[in-house]
Formats: C-alpha cells, structure tokens, sequence
C-alpha cells in the first residue's frame, strides 16, 4: 500500500469517481442519480424523420406476380440489372491499376483525393463555367453529394424548393434533417418545364436553395437553354442558390443538348451533383461529386461547411479515387454515345407501343433513363389510381413499373429504359393487353 494512503482511503480509477466527485458526495451536494425501472432505448427524432418514399410506397404494396407470366420490372434504376449494359474494359483496368499499386489502401483527405479531384475539375470544365480541384468535393455517390449539399444550405425549420415529380431522396434528405421541403410544379404538357410562377409564389424569408434536376428522374426531361435561363432569372431576383442535380449531365439523346447550369449565369451561385453512377454504368461503386461554382466568393462560408461536411465520413472509396483519373481521361465517346443509342432506341419502342394504347398517355423523354406515362382514368374507369394500376398490372400481367406516387405526382407510372429490348417489347404488349381487358370490362359492367 502506498505510504500516502490510509487504511480507509479509497483509490479512484476513473473520471467518473474523481476526488472532486467525492469530496462531493461527502459534502452532500453531488447530483442525484437517475435510475430506470425499465429498458426504454428510442430512436432519435431524426431517424423517426427519415422516410424513403419509394421503399414506403413499394413496401406497402404487396404485389404477387401472376405465376403465369416471367416477371418484368420497369422500376429499377439501376442500368447495370439485366447485365445488358457493362462498364468499358478501360474502367476495369483503371481499377486494377488502382488495386494492386497499394497506394489507395488508406485514408485519403476527407474532401478527397488531389489528383481524383484535379481530373472532376478537368473533365467537368467548360469555358463558361471553369472548375480547378480547389472546386470539387469528392462523395459517397450523387446521393451523398446532394446530402452534405442539403446538411450545409439549410437548419432544421429553413425550406427548399424541390420539383414535383422529383427524385424521392430530396424529401428523404431534407425531412430527415428537419428542412420544410416545398414543391413547385412541373408541367406534363409542356414536357416537364418548370411552373415559374408556381416556383416563385413557394419562396419566403426561410428559402434557402432550389433544387434543379437536368436532365430529370423520373421524367426524363431536358431543359432548353432559354428554360435553364428563366429558371435562373428567378433565382437572381430572390438571390437563392441553386443546387443542380445534374448526375444525368451529357446522358441526351441524338439532337439534344445538355447545358450545365453553372454554365448560364455568372452572379447566380451553383452546387452541381455529378457521379459516375449512372452514365459510366457503375452506380455500385458510390462515387459522386460536388462542383462549387461560385463568381462572386458569395459561397465563402459554405465552401468549409462543405468540407467540414466531409469529415463526417473521412472520404470516398479510395481505390475508386485512384483509378478515376484513367477513368474519365480514358474512357472513349464513342461508348458513351453507344449506350444513349440503346436508351434511345428504347424510348422509341416504349413510347411508339406505350403511346397507341388507350387511357395511357406518354410524354416522349430527351435524356437520362426514364419515362412518365400518364393514366387517364375517364378511359380506365375502374382504376382507383397509380397505386391500383400498378399493383393490378403486377398481379395480372407480371409487369411492375413505379407508381408516380413515389415522386409525388400521382395518375402516373415510371418507366426505366434500360431494359433489353425483347423485355421492353414483350412487357409493352402485355401493359396494352391490361389496358383493353380494362376497357371490356367496364363496358360490359
């Protein structure tokens, strides 16, 4: 025993019983103890916000194919599912190149690795919206970029302004960290163009940002450059930011242009979302990216919010980094311009078969992967609506497509295009045959 101590003295091991603890409790003043009867463990506010609405929709459903029928999905993003659409060799090679050099096995910076972020820049420049490394954080996917976007725009009771039909993680993001999220309108009859005057009436003092989607999911859409330029206008003139998720950016079809927003305006400031995922084929391996498009230093503060933002999770796959210079510098045109060939020529097949079947009503795409159609239920009168149609063409024909619920626009299904050809032809001609047997019921009832 050490010759300090006495026979009664206690030794104190940790922080919580410290002699200041003690003395403390000697003197009567420590604080009381709470102590539960019984386990209770919730989860937290947050994690009670954080709703997919798609997973919510989908999983609601229920659906058993018709046992008759090889099930067909329409509804997967993913163009890789059907093995039809393969990542270039160049892409494999890059990686191995990356793997076996032993040189991205560890941690990189948070915001990214230098030369990974050098090559975004230099691929993503254009003249009128120049990029350098300083520019670019490096993500988990589009979807992490469009979450540290989010997390840095706005607090818990600010809004967003997001499209409608949109991709369903904005309200999933935005909800989860306690962010109002408002819907301005896009229009089906004029192929999906913003309701300006919609989008305008939505902002007040606690807007802090517009959500831009160009080219679109679900709809497909791609804006014209006089569109891109009222849109903008209407960020000027309520001096919000713009965060353009523009992961389809290039993914047109022949005759169509893809213009980047940052590349429109020189005093609005833009977040662009950009991935790998979806034009390279290769959404599996999580690497996306924002592009800091800012004139006017007016991003001086979100700039190290976005990378104390990336700290959260210390960086993006690092073998993934390392092989993304040869990737983007390697990787021909000429693949890229085969594979929007093939949506193309999808879209065609959908929207010519889709378009003569009565009560559906499709709205030709310009881009991305992905098709709106319309339900007219003054035609097929005994559909209640998206979620009726959809679950019934499962259980009847064994053809699933997203209903338009998902991305809140009802009265409409989506359609992926990535799908082969004998499966589009052969899942558009059983959706025909749902629709008529529809029609000839109801006229028999």
């Amino acid at each position: 025993m050490n010759a300090h101590q006495g026979k009664d003295t206690k030794v104190i091991s940790n922080g919580h019983n410290s002699p200041t603890m003690k003395n403390k409790e000697i003197n009567g003043s420590s604080p009381k103890m709470h102590k539960k009867h019984k386990w209770c463990i919730p989860s937290s506010d947050m994690s009670r916000r954080t709703v997919n609405p798609i997973r919510r929709v989908v999983d609601t459903m229920r659906i058993e194919p018709n046992p008759s029928y090889s099930p067909i999905s329409l509804s997967i993003g993913d163009p890789t599912v059907f093995g039809n659409l393969l990542p270039h060799p160049n892409m494999l090679e890059a990686i191995e190149e990356s793997l076996h050099s032993h040189k991205h096995n560890g941690y990189g910076p948070a915001i990214g690795n230098l030369e990974a972020r050098k090559a975004i820049a230099k691929c993503m420049t254009v003249p009128e919206a120049p990029l350098t490394e300083k520019d670019i954080v490096i993500t988990s996917a589009c979807s992490g970029a469009i979450e540290i976007c989010i997390g840095t725009l706005a607090n818990p009771g600010d809004n967003m302004l997001c499209p409608k039909p949109g991709f369903s993680l904005y309200k999933t993001i935005g909800t989860s960290n306690g962010v109002d999220v408002r819907y301005y309108n896009l229009m089906p009859n004029k192929e999906w163009e913003v309701d300006l005057e919609h989008m305008e009436s939505l902002i007040d003092e606690k807007t802090k940002f517009i959500v831009v989607n160009n080219p679109s999911n679900p709809c497909g859409s791609v804006y014209t450059r006089q569109h891109l330029l009222a849109i903008l206008e209407v960020a000027e003139r309520n001096k919000l930011p713009i965060l353009a998720d523009e992961i389809y950016a290039y993914s047109v079809f022949s005759g169509e242009t893809f213009y980047p927003l940052a590349s429109l305006t020189t005093s609005v400031p833009v977040l662009s979302c950009c991935a790998i995922s979806k034009r390279f084929l290769v959404p599996g391996w999580r690497l996306g990216w924002i592009q800091i498009h800012d004139r006017n230093d007016l991003f001086k503060e979100v700039r190290a919010g976005l990378a104390d933002m990336a700290t959260r999770i210390l960086g993006a796959n690092s073998i993934i980094q390392g092989a993304l210079p040869r990737i983007l510098r390697d990787t021909p045109q000429d693949w890229f311009d085969e594979n929007m060939a093939f949506i193309e020529d999808i879209t065609n097949v959908a929207c010519n078969s889709l378009s003569k079947v009565p009560g559906l009503k499709c709205i030709r795409p310009r881009g991305a992967m992905y098709m709106m159609v319309g339900i007219d239920k003054t035609i097929l009168k005994s559909i209640k609506d998206d979620i009726h149609f959809t679950t019934d063409l499962m259980a009847k024909k064994s053809v699933f497509c997203l209903p338009g619920t998902c991305f809140q626009f009802p009265d409409y299904f989506r359609v992926v295009l990535t799908v082969p050809r004998g499966m589009v032809e052969e899942a558009c001609a059983r959706i025909e045959e749902y629709c008529r047997e529809i029609i000839e019921q109801n006229s028999v009832d």
